[in-house]
């Protein structure tokens, strides 16, 4: 399968998830809906949503609850974007002014903090106590990998076991959701459920891999982000990391600097270090692993198009420029 067979596949199904979100973007506030329909509106790749949509159809779903359980989880990510752009104080995102830069820091936090409180009248309404479970705790864990990844900022010591923790909790935790609820609605039982939420962790582990690759080596009109915001906010990647570690003294100190300091001055010398080193082709390498395993995880789930869909989408997270 293709990426455009890939598209076509999905058409249908995210046609009527986003006829879902615009109806449930709806507010009385003119300020909300203004927030909201930016954020939502903005090119953003819908790639969880989708897997809610794949793994509940790969198991024979036929019901109407996944458009609803897609949506929400869009929801969810929205709100944590508008959050951490806030938290980051970020300017650009895919290629357009933040909200927080149009709208103002407060409007922004509000307003993320209606889509998760939508979200949570979105899953009630399923009637489904285990989805509310799965929500609840990922919402609850996103927010701890929020807080870990600003304990992380300016910190160039951390490990590469910390520095995947945060990715865990802040990205892969919403991926791991998606594909447990595909499997919850499906009532395929908890062997599939633990499964697809596997699947989905690691998916969403080489999905982030690749933006933090991006971030030193992708073009900004396809990222929609300037090249070394990461380290401008004293984020210490896996690029960085593995620099630390096998660069020469004086890259691996110009990285440690930056880090503590958030500091780009030296940042041409810094991505000559990054690309000489083989940080960029070793953390595509881990993204790579990742992908492997999500497609391992899968093993069991019945053959035809939506788990060939399911490894294509491995394929779209790895090797993407944007």
């Amino acid at each position: 399968m293709n990426f455009e067979q890939f598209n076509e596949l999905l058409r249908p199904d995210m046609a009527e998830v986003d006829r879902v979100i615009r109806e449930r973007l709806h507010s009385d506030v003119v300020l909300v809906r203004q927030v909201a329909e930016y954020i939502i509106n903005s090119g953003g790749k819908r790639l969880r949503p989708a897997l809610v949509i794949l793994c509940a159809k790969a198991l024979g779903y036929t019901g109407k609850h996944h458009h609803d359980l897609a949506a929400t989880v869009e929801f969810i990510h929205t709100a944590t974007l508008l959050h951490d752009d806030v938290v980051d104080e970020s300017s650009l995102r895919r290629g357009r002014d933040t909200a927080n830069a149009l709208f103002g820091n407060a409007a922004s936090v509000l307003v993320g903090d209606f889509l998760y409180s939508r979200a949570f009248q979105m899953m009630v309404a399923v009637h489904n106590m285990h989805v509310m479970e799965i929500l609840a705790e990922a919402t609850n864990v996103i927010a701890e990998g929020e807080v870990l990844q600003l304990m992380n900022c300016h910190d160039p010591d951390i490990s590469e076991d910390a520095y995947l923790r945060v990715i865990r909790y802040k990205t892969a935790k919403l991926f791991e959701a998606s594909g447990r609820l595909g499997a919850v609605i499906a009532a395929a039982g908890s062997d599939m459920e633990r499964s697809l939420g596997l699947y989905g962790m690691h998916l969403g582990t080489a999905f982030q891999l690749i933006d933090d690759v991006l971030d030193y080596s992708g073009d900004k009109e396809q990222t929609g982000k300037n090249v070394g915001d990461d380290l401008a906010e004293g984020k210490p990647t896996l690029p960085l990391l593995y620099v630390m570690r096998h660069g020469t003294p004086d890259q691996a100190q110009q990285v440690r600097q930056a880090i503590e300091q958030g500091d780009i001055r030296n940042f041409q010398a810094i991505l000559t270090a990054i690309q000489t080193t083989g940080a960029l082709e070793y953390t595509r390498e881990c993204a790579r692993k990742e992908a492997a395993m999500a497609i391992e995880a899968i093993s069991t789930l019945p053959d035809g198009i939506y788990r060939e869909a399911l490894v294509e989408l491995c394929g779209v997270a790895v090797d993407r420029d944007h």
